[in-house]
């Protein structure tokens, strides 16, 4: 079993990830709503990563932890 601090360190990691993710959808949102004036697709593309990278990299990574241990 890690230690407490290692897995204090991880569960930051992975609540700063799902942050950075929520930024992005929150930023694509704005630009397909015409707040942000950027083209419709890029909109569309950042909101795709950002939720992509809100469920997959939380899983990864907590996936990998568990297999170094």
């Amino acid at each position: 079993m890690a230690d407490e601090e290692t897995v204090a360190r991880r569960f930051w990691v992975i609540q700063m990830a799902r942050l950075s993710a929520f930024v992005m959808v929150f930023i694509g949102a704005l630009i397909v709503s015409k707040i942000i004036d950027l083209p419709d697709f890029v909109g569309y593309i950042i909101l795709v990563i950002g939720l992509a990278e809100f469920f997959v990299v939380p899983a990864v990574l907590s996936k990998r932890w568990k297999s170094d241990e």
